[in-house]
């Protein structure tokens, strides 16, 4: 909905920061409700990092306080005069004043709005100082989580808008609550077993030791794929040595956030909560073995509103830069640090400094707030050099924790995926990584897989449901077991007469309007590409050592890709097939 809202109210064209580009803000139908998992929302304008659809999730007490205002969707145009906080009180919306929250970070924040307006039921979306201070990729925080990737903390930022705050003081009507009671009742009691444990006591960062096993952990910078000193940084580790307390997001009962303290050191004290994609990328691909420093700078990113994940791998990108003598010691100059930073792999106290330049726009910490693609074509201009070649992103939107040069179908996800480097929105690791294709190799399935798993995927964004939930409808993570029961859900909660071809059309219509959108916004065939790395620079070692994918691979995969979707050798959008799909305003401006 929030890209279907984007499609409808962007000026087509427009730079990511002008006037013309929205804020979208869309509620899933199982907000407020008892269905586990289903208390997200979804936020979307043109992203700054990649010029195509910066789609986020986050999952909160925010979206209930919308849905209890009685607010499905906002959107907001333009851009404030002076810094702003928007207050919507129910039916009623105010403009007010947000000079008092500069400079505060996104926590801060929110109990600041609390406290002025003397209610701790109200709940914010907020940016904190890299925001206000346009770090491309800013993030919009909420209750401690962050809808994040796409740069719309910088969004909010070049538009002056400090916060959204919601009071909402009505109840939630479903169309049939002791169905639905039942149903997530149900579901609720299967989320307690084996199936989630690993979330549950652990988080996501158990998973860093299984991609290491595998191979496919970034490591330096995406140079390896194994990481010599992987236990150290493990959710296992942490579990051990930092964990204070675990959270859940609204409506969940699996609760796999892992809140984790630095005890000792020259970081003690930070702390946040510590999810698998952003220990990757502040860890192991700084080769960074200390986890001190790495909740450090995750402590950074997400109380002064910055993505984590670009964070990390930017920061990845210029420690090679100095190793390989492109950058050197005095470009890392700062009042704090005159002589300059020796920004080494493994230097976390370096790391931390330059994250903190990053955050404040000093030094250069101006160009590595560009994100990598931006960063490394401006220095190769300026410096006729190639750090291009090291420069990990897809569509300008740095890689998740998975290196895909042993992931052939996730890399073929990475590739035509609309929001860039994303685990999320292409789900294609996962039968990689579960020996369900031979990943080290293609074949003519890949397109057909990479499809089915990225519309798989989209079902469960689109309500939104969590999906870490996957499993507990019947135990197994398919279509088959999954959508009866949804469709169920989707039926007691509205009245409607959803069947299992209802759900599974919803991944379909979800992935098309943003292809819809990057076609409208100038996408040709040649930005489904990967990073040079990926393509040229093979593992050294590990189980995938001395693989890469050829060009000639990826261009046979998206063929296949293209072919699965429906769509022209392009991969462009048929006029009949959006007009089947009930888009026909969306074939008449993009359709072929």
């Amino acid at each position: 909905m929030a890209s279907r809202l984007l499609w409808e109210n962007i000026i087509p064209g427009c730079d990511p920061l002008d006037d013309g580009n929205p804020i979208c803000f869309a509620n899933g139908i199982f907000t407020g409700t008892p269905v586990p998992v289903g208390g997200k929302f979804g936020l979307a304008s043109k992203s700054p990092l990649t010029g195509f659809v910066g789609d986020s999730l986050s999952g909160s007490w925010f979206s209930v306080a919308l849905k209890r205002a009685g607010w499905d969707g906002v959107v907001l145009h333009n851009s404030c005069d002076s810094w702003t906080q928007l207050f919507i009180d129910d039916d009623r919306v105010q403009f007010n004043d947000a000079t008092y929250l500069l400079g505060k970070g996104t926590f801060e924040t929110e109990e600041a709005i609390r406290n002025k307006l003397g209610d701790d039921q109200i709940r914010s979306c907020t940016i904190g100082a890299c925001g206000e201070n346009l770090v491309r990729y800013a993030n919009v925080t909420n209750d401690g989580r962050q809808a994040g990737r796409t740069g719309h903390g910088m969004i909010w930022g070049k538009k002056k808008l400090k916060a959204v705050s919601v009071r909402g003081t009505h109840g939630v009507k479903v169309f049939d609550p002791k169905t639905l009671n039942q149903l997530a009742y149900d579901i609720s009691k299967s989320a307690q077993g084996k199936d989630t444990e690993k979330y549950r006591v652990y988080g996501t960062s158990t998973g860093l030791l299984n991609t290491n096993k595998l191979g496919v952990l970034p490591t330096r910078n995406f140079q390896e794929g194994v990481f010599e000193d992987a236990e150290l940084v493990s959710g296992e580790y942490l579990d051990r040595h930092h964990k204070v307390k675990v959270i859940a997001c609204a409506q969940c009962p699996i609760a796999c956030e892992q809140m984790s303290l630095v005890k000792t050191g020259p970081f003690a004290g930070a702390m946040t909560g510590i999810e698998y994609e952003s220990l990757f990328a502040n860890s192991s691909n700084l080769g960074v073995s200390d986890i001190r420093a790495a909740i450090k700078l995750i402590t950074i990113a997400d109380h002064d509103g910055m993505d984590s994940v670009t964070m990390g791998v930017t920061i990845g990108w210029a420690m090679e830069c100095f190793e390989k003598g492109v950058l050197k010691k005095e470009d890392f100059a700062s009042e704090e640090h005159p002589e300059g930073l020796e920004l080494h792999f493994g230097n976390g106290e370096a790391a931390v400094a330059v994250a903190e330049m990053i955050r404040d726009q000093v030094g250069i910490g101006k160009l590595l707030a560009q994100g990598t693609r931006i960063a490394s074509e401006t220095l190769d201009k300026e410096r006729g050099t190639e750090s291009y070649k090291w420069a990990v992103h897809t569509k300008g939107l740095e890689s998740a924790g998975y290196d895909a040069r042993s992931l052939k179908t996730f890399a073929l996800g990475l590739a035509t995926g609309t929001r860039g480097g994303c685990h999320n929105r292409s789900a294609a690791y996962d039968p990689d990584m579960k020996g369900e294709t031979n990943r080290l190799t293609v074949d003519e399935t890949r397109g057909r897989v990479a499809s089915e798993s990225e519309e798989y995927a989209a079902v469960y964004d689109t309500l939104p449901l969590c999906k870490f939930i996957r499993r507990s409808f019947t135990g197994k993570a398919d279509r088959s077991g999954a959508w009866p029961a949804i469709a169920k859900l989707i039926n007691a909660t509205t009245g409607w007469n959803y069947d299992y071809d209802d759900v599974d059309l919803i991944g379909t219509r979800a992935c098309t309007i943003k292809k819809a959108f990057n076609i409208r916004e100038g996408w040709t065939e040649k930005d489904d590409d990967l990073p040079w790395r990926w393509k040229h620079d093979p593992f050294s070692k590990g189980p995938g050592a001395g693989t890469v994918v050829t060009d000639e691979e990826l261009a046979y995969m998206k063929k296949l890709y293209y072919e699965a979707k429906g769509w022209t050798e392009e991969g462009l959008l048929p006029k009949e097939l959006l007009i089947k799909l009930g888009m026909p305003d969306v074939a008449e401006e993009v359709g072929v």
